[in-house]
Parts: structure tokens; sequence; C-alpha cells
């Protein structure tokens, strides 16, 4: 038995619509007509205990309360203040609860506004398209259109003061209408996310179809996910963003879609527990689970063959589902949707060839679109936000995050060479980078992905560079590495600060001690490099190894698939706030290389999903001085994207660093190429992890590294054996932490849309597995 984390309440059983296409009165169980028309408020009062109980023995990080109805509204807002205080009230003090409403948005006010952002409830509108869409099933009972109420819902949640309630909107598919027309008009409403639905129905009931057309459905979503692609994902599509994961192994979030566990209970206004309500497509009765709030608490459901065999994956799908090639992103599609007769739930879902036809057809999207472009498939902004918001981005994420590294950098270099007019060396750096560029550009690329170069940029610019003028002239050290990667034939000055020159990426030669600053030769050949200074004269191989003691090369760190640089020497490295460490002796290289490998292999068993985009992210480890006792220091600088700073700790305390960092290092890149929030706003949020109120910007950054830390912890958590309770505190404080950092954001109304899409991402990944 698995525990259960959602629950959909049925305040309200009847509703102001008469739908033709709805489960709830129109399909084959018609209990509703014997169920109280509201729930009483003991019942309520009831079923919030017996959630609460059941998170608070199971120690659940959160629970999600959907209330439904039929039409929730219809209790009116004293009825829904009453529920959710109930709610919030019993389950808030045990585990993080959200709550979510669907509604027709017939009745929706400005009051039920209000309510329902006081208590941090999300909202999604029923919507079927344009007026002419819509009016095919969605009227009143006299037979008039609904469509103008639920415009004007719309409009509501879209003002500034409730944008964070407004949940998105559920369309369900009608073949007859025109996709096009009925993507553009939901478009119009400007929602964070669609839920396409398809039409309930079963191998006995089954949905309508064109003479001929035994994919229509896969036709009509396709036309819409074609122009979703070409219009550059403008809204999250769940069921577009689900079959997308899927395609490249993730998971899939969707009850229509894939394999996941389908954790959900119902209660109905009587108190009664009942399955999902999807199944009232199937059979009178089929719900129904012969217990109640009154005298079954929620474990006895749980354990119901009913409710665990929708738990089981792969293993509970029918022999011709569990032999079928995409079985991996359709999981048999919807329950309910297999229903016959003759076999029950042991059958393919009766849209099998649908979903077959549309994950061929999204397949072949996503491997056309990388071919096209020679681009990672997630180089769309809305795929890049949906891979990093998703908790870490996969090896194409990440790598088109580091590659908009090189890029920024190389304008910032740019930038600093409209500077060198008159500067006594530097401009020869410049000739010669601009030269190395034009005939080996990915040597160019390769010193510009150091993350400290970048460092060094924006320091010259903003003017904080230092070293004077030799800040400048540091230019000709990133043309010396670049022509000696490139093996090219070229001479170049480049600075001595302090007795030191520095190649960014390679390794630092310890000359006389001399002028504060000076400068020496550099020459590249084919064969290696030599540094030239008065009457000292350094050779150095391409494999960079000298026989001089006075070359110090920059050490290397190496785990499975991964190898980074052991940073100790590079005079730009930036650590934030902390102080790191000079050059390593070997015993402490030695030490860092063993922390190293041993961390890597504890984040390989606990935090696996993290490995594709660290092996394309990571670039350098710098070590930092350690702290007060007790107090482990790691850092990321803003501008040093791919470095990690941190001070050598137990490995499992080093892994932990690793990932927290690395997430500060990506989510800074992503605001580098878009905005996630009002950067002229002045909101501060008071988070767990701090005392003082923090802006949007740090509250981002710092709930994105706690997403990682929190589901690591989880996996300890999980496991027996010492140090198991202290891993639970640990999750319990970060996920609670992360939690209420998530409704925090979004109840701010600083975030802009992809902003709202990145934080709905962060919400998700809290709840997914931690593998």
């Amino acid at each position: 038995m698995s525990p259960i984390s959602q629950f959909i309440l049925k305040i309200h059983g009847r509703c102001d619509l008469s739908c033709d296409h709805c489960y709830m009165y129109e399909h084959a169980d018609q209990s509703w007509r014997t169920k109280a028309r509201t729930m009483a408020p003991h019942t309520l009062a009831t079923a919030a205990r017996r959630i609460a109980e059941h998170a608070a023995r199971w120690q659940l990080p959160g629970v999600r309360v959907v209330l439904h109805g039929g039409e929730p509204l219809l209790v009116g807002v004293a009825g829904l203040r009453s529920a959710l205080t109930e709610l919030t009230t019993a389950i808030a003090p045990v585990t993080r609860l959200q709550l979510l409403m669907q509604s027709n948005g017939v009745l929706l006010t400005e009051e039920f506004c209000d309510l329902l952002a006081e208590f941090g409830v999300r909202l999604g509108i029923s919507l079927d398209g344009d007026r002419r869409s819509n009016d095919l099933h969605r009227r009143f009972a006299n037979g008039n259109s609904s469509h103008a109420e639920a415009v004007r819902a719309l409009e509501l949640l879209r003002r500034p003061g409730y944008r964070h309630v407004y949940a998105g909107i559920l369309c369900t598919v009608d073949i007859r209408n025109d996709p096009i027309a009925v993507y553009e008009a939901l478009l119009e409403h400007r929602p964070p996310r669609i839920d396409f639905l398809l039409p309930h129905a079963t191998w006995d009931a089954p949905p309508l179809r064109p003479a001929g057309e035994a994919t229509a459905y896969a036709i009509w979503l396709g036309r819409i996910h074609t122009r979703w692609l070409a219009d550059g994902q403008p809204v999250r599509v769940r069921m577009f963003d689900s079959l997308h994961s899927g395609a490249v192994g993730g998971p899939t979030g969707s009850e229509q879609i894939g394999l996941g566990a389908a954790d959900l209970v119902v209660v109905e206004t009587d108190g009664s527990w009942e399955q999902a309500d999807s199944l009232k497509t199937a059979f009178d009765g089929a719900p129904e689970t012969g217990m109640s709030v009154f005298a079954h608490a929620v474990d006895e459901v749980a354990a119901l063959p009913e409710i665990t065999r929708r738990q089981l994956g792969l293993a509970g799908l029918s022999e011709e589902c569990r032999s079928c090639p995409v079985v991996g992103q359709c999981g048999g599609g919807m329950f309910a949707h297999r229903y016959s007769t003759a076999r029950g739930f042991d059958n393919p879902s009766v849209y099998c060839a649908d979903l077959k036809e549309l994950i061929v057809v999204v397949n072949d999207s996503v491997q056309v679109a990388a071919v096209a472009t020679e681009q990672p498939a997630a180089t769309a902004l809305t795929d890049l936000i949906d891979q990093v918001g998703s908790g870490a981005g996969d090896e194409r994420a990440v790598t088109y995050l580091a590659d908009s590294q090189v890029a920024i950098s190389r304008a910032l270099v740019v930038a600093i060479a409209d500077q060198l007019r008159g500067h006594p060396y530097a401009a020869e750096g410049w000739e010669l980078l601009g030269d190395v560029d034009r005939r080996s550009p990915a040597a160019t690329a390769a010193v510009l992905a150091h993350p400290f170069v970048r460092v060094w940029a924006v320091g010259i610019l903003r003017g904080s560079a230092r070293d004077g003028d030799a800040g400048h002239g540091y230019l000709c050290a990133v043309a010396a590495a670049a022509a000696i990667r490139a093996r090219m034939s070229a001479e170049v000055p480049v600075p001595v600060v302090g007795g030191r020159l520095h190649l960014p990426g390679l390794g630092t030669v310890v000359l006389p001690a001399g002028a504060a600053v000076d400068v020496a030769d550099v020459v590249s050949t084919a064969e290696g490099f030599t540094v030239r200074h008065g009457g000292t004269v350094v050779r150095v191989d391409h494999g960079g190894e000298s026989g001089d003691p006075r070359w110090l090369p920059v050490r290397t760190l190496v785990a499975p698939g991964i190898e980074v640089l052991l940073e100790d020497a590079d005079p730009h490295r930036d650590c934030h706030k902390w102080q790191p460490r000079q050059r390593l002796d070997v015993a402490e290289a030695a030490a860092w290389q063993r922390s190293f490998a041993e961390a890597w292999e504890i984040i390989e068993a606990e935090a696996a999903y993290q490995l594709p985009g660290l092996r394309a992210g990571l670039r350098a480890m710098v070590p930092l001085e350690a702290g007060p006792a007790g107090e482990l220091r790691a850092s990321t600088s803003r501008h040093a994207f791919g470095s990690v700073g941190a001070e050598r700790a137990a490995p499992d305390a080093l892994a932990v660093m690793i990932v927290h960092e690395f997430q500060h290092g990506k989510l800074g890149v992503l605001l580098d190429l878009c905005d996630l929030f009002d950067t002229a706003s002045p909101v501060k949020l008071q988070v767990g992890w701090r005392p003082d109120p923090r802006p949007i910007e740090g509250v981002l950054q710092g709930t994105y590294a706690h997403l990682a830390v929190t589901r690591l912890w989880r996996v300890r958590a999980a496991r027996s054996g010492p140090g198991r309770e202290q891993a639970a505190a640990a999750f319990r404080q970060y996920d609670g932490w992360t939690r209420a950092a998530v409704d925090a954001l979004r109840s701010s109304g600083a975030l802009t849309p992809v902003g709202e899409r990145f934080v709905d991402h962060l919400a998700e990944a809290l709840a997914a597995p931690s593998s």
C-alpha cells in the first residue's frame, strides 16, 4: 500500500450548467441522484481530519485538495470560506496544503476571487474554445450559452491582483470543432496552462468517430501541436508537455498519459470515499468503495485492490499494452477509458490508435527540431523553462545554457575591445584573439567557456577590475590561452601580477618578484608554449607537462563521466563572499580528488537525475577556506557559470553542496536569457531559510537550490540505518521551506508568464520521484 496525496472533495453535488458531455450527470453512473446536494459542515470536518491523520501517519510533505462538484461555487462565498477555513485549520499544521478548484466560472465574482487569493487557492476554468465550440456542449439547462460568463470569469482572473489564482483552462476535445479556432480562442485568455481532455468514453460507449477516421483525435490534437510548436510553445499544454517529457525518458505527470501512479481518492457530498470520478463513465457504481469518512481511515481506502491496481505501472496494464513500444509514454491511457463489459479494465484505451499516432507525431517533431537546427532540443524558451524548471535540466538543456554563456562572454570581450585604444599592449591580445577565432573558433569557445573569463570581463566593464592597467591586459592571457589550445604559432605580451602569469584554464607561471605589475611574452607553437620574462624561460608542452617547477598546471578532479578543474590559482575566481584557498599542496589536492570521487558516487546514488546536467555544465571546483567550526561554506558566483566553490567536507556533505550550488548557476544563466519576474518589482518575501525578507530573485535562487536538496534528503530519509532520523528531519525542513517559498512566489504578483510556468514546474518537481 502507498499513501494518498491527492483528494477531491465534492463540496456541491449539483451544477448550474447542463453540459451534455459531463461524466458526472450524463454517463453510466447516476449515483448523484441519491447523494446530498451539498457537503455538510460535519462531513467536511471529518474528511479534513481523515486527511490530516493520513498525512501525519505517513509524514507526507504535502497534500493536494481539489474542491470540485458539480459546481463548487454554488456553495456561496460564506460556504466556501467555511470549507477553506476547516481544511486549513485541520491540515495545514500537519503538512503543506495545496488547494485547487475547478469551476465553470459562471458564478465567479471579485468576492470569490478575494477569498481564493486569501487562502492561496488556484482556480481552473472549463472552456471548450470560442463561443461556437463552447456552445456545442456547455450550455444552461434552458439551452442558453454560458460562453460570456466563462469569458468574464477569465477576465477577472487575468487581473494583476488575481493572476496568481489563475491555474489554467480545461478544454474537452470535440473533433467537430476547428482545432485551430479552439486553440486561438483559448490563447486569447492568456492561461498559464491548457489541459486538453479527451471526452470520456469506453469500449462499450466509444467516442464519436467519423467513418473511416480511426485516429481523428490524434489528427485534431496533432494540428494544435504543430501550431503550438510554430508559435514557440507560448503556453504550457499539459498533454503535449507530458508527451515531450516522455519522449526523452522523463516523467509525464498526467493521468491521461504515462505510467505514473494515480494516488487520488474522492470524497462525495455524503462523505463516501470513491475512486476517481472519471470512472462514472464506465458503469453505474464504478467509483464506489463501500467506505465513508465516518467509518474508514484513508489507509483503509488506499489498501483497496481497486486503488492499488492503479499504482502498479506497467504491471497493471493489459497484455497488449505491456508489449507496445510506446507504452512508456502512453501508459495505457486513462484508466476509465479502458473499460469493456467483456474484460473489465484489462484493455488498452479506447483511444489507443489515437494515442499511438499522436506519440509518433510528437516524437518526430522533437527529433526533427533537433536535427533541423543543429541545436539541443531544448533551445526553445518554453522547452528550456520546462527542462530547467523540472528540477535539473537534461544534457541538451544544460549544454544550451553553457553555450549561451560562451556567447555572453564573447559579447563582453567585444565590449572591452572598444576600450583598448591607446592601451600599451592589450590591443595586441584583441588582434590575436580575432585571428584565433577565425582559424580555430572551437579553441576560442573553450577559453571563453572558462567560468572566470566572464567574471574578469564584468569587472572590467563595471570599472571594478583589480590590478589597474593589467586588468585590460588580461585579454592577452585569454588570447594566449586560445592560441595555445589551437596550437597556433603566435607571440603576445601577457601581464604578470604579483610575480604570477596566469593562463585561464591552463595554469600559472611563477616568475621572479619584480614590479607589482609586469609583462612577460608568451610564445605559442605547434609543440607547446614558452613564457619569457627577462632571463627566465619556462617551457610547457601541450599536455601541460614541464620539468620546470615554476609551471603550476591547473589540476583536475575526475569521476565517472566527468573531469573538472581544481581551480586554486585563477586570479579572477569569484566565490561570492567566501575566501578561496591558495594553491593546494600535493596531499591536499589528492584529498580533494578522493572527496570529489566519493561525492560523485553519492550523487549517482541519491540524485542521478542531476548527472546529465552536471556532466554538461560543471567546469571547475574552487576550494574555499574553512568556516568557523560546524559551518560548511559553499558558493557560486552569478557570473561564473560552471564553477562551484566549496570547502572540502565529508563526501555526503560535499555532494549536497555541489548539487545545491550548481542549481544557482543554472538559474543564473536562465535569468540571463529571460525575465522570470518583473525586475522593477519592489516585492520582498519572507522565506524560511533567512530571517530577512528577500527580493524575488533571491527567493527564486534559494527555492531552486533547495528543491534539489529537498529531493536528495528525501532519498536519504527513505533509507534505513544510521542517520535516517537526521535525514528525515532535514528533508522536512527543506521541503517545508521550499513549498512555502513556491506558494509565496505564486502569490507575489511579480512573476512573468514564463516565471509562473517555471514556478509551476518547481511545484511539480517537489512531488516527483527523486530518481
